[in-house]
């Protein structure tokens, strides 16, 4: 118990210790368990195409005609098969939060923050105090706008590769004047290939969602930065009054990544009316 605090104080100040560090699990699980679903799905469907894909043309075509095709594809195959048997093996003999599945982890981690919440507006702590909370609290937020940005910046950046390498595989086997029957395949996959690259990045936006996350973590880091140094706009009044300025402009600076997603997530026509 900490020295001149009230028992029933310390003990709310330890259960939202507790909430805390119950709710980082919680949240390493989430990440875990659905990278873990996310590869597994991957894994399994592409093993079922392949599998399905290799006896249609074996049948079709012919071994000895496509047996450059085979010997990449069994590979991958296997690989595929047994990333999924190697997952789904993890996933059984798992223990604790990592033997949920990720929507059930979703709704545990929302019931904690909840719970995180009552036990700290039970607690009462003054104002000044919350804002010192919730500054501290902004490195947090870097990190997972940071992370955000760079996720969907690496797919967007996946996406662009097999938009430009599939382009110009496609027009050079297109190209060929007598295309035997193995690559009019990869021709018509590499197409395939390209046009879902396309959609899929027209669609959700990826550079557009990065871009923004970047922009607002850049924003913030700069609030908090000025903070920090005590210059401009946070160069005038006592701590208290400028705890609260801060928190008004990330607030603001939060709203407004909240209204780009949105916009985001409306038809193209709307995209251009992005602040």
């Amino acid at each position: 118990m900490m020295e001149g605090t009230p028992p029933d104080t310390a003990g709310r100040v330890n259960r939202l210790l507790g909430h805390k560090k119950s709710i980082s699990e919680i949240r390493v699980a989430l990440r875990i368990r659905t990278a873990q679903t996310t590869i597994r799905w991957l894994s399994g469907t592409l093993a079922v195409v392949l599998l399905f894909t290799f006896i249609v043309a074996n049948v079709a075509v012919g071994w000895s005609a496509i047996a450059l095709a085979n010997k990449i594809a069994i590979p991958i195959f296997v690989l595929s098969a047994g990333t999924f048997w190697g997952i789904r093996f993890i996933e059984k003999n798992a223990q604790g939060h990592y033997r949920k599945k990720a929507r059930e982890l979703k709704i545990e981690l929302e019931a904690a923050e909840e719970l995180r919440l009552l036990d700290a507006a039970r607690l009462g702590l003054p104002v000044p105090d919350r804002q010192y909370s919730y500054k501290d609290s902004i490195p947090a937020e870097l990190d997972g706008l940071r992370k955000d940005g760079r996720k969907y910046r690496r797919k967007h950046n996946f996406a662009q590769a097999i938009i430009i390498l599939g382009s110009l595989g496609g027009t050079a086997v297109s190209a060929l004047a007598d295309t035997p029957p193995p690559l009019k395949y990869w021709a018509m996959g590499i197409t395939f290939a390209v046009a879902a690259a396309a959609g899929f990045t027209g669609y959700y936006k990826w550079r557009e969602r990065a871009f923004y996350l970047q922009q607002t973590a850049d924003d913030i880091e700069r609030h908090a930065t000025a903070f920090d140094l005590g210059i401009y706009p946070y160069d005038e009044g006592g701590e208290h009054l400028r705890l609260a300025k801060l928190a008004k402009e990330i607030e603001l600076l939060r709203v407004e990544q909240r209204k780009r997603e949105q916009q985001l997530d409306q038809p193209h026509e709307g995209s251009g009316e992005v602040v």
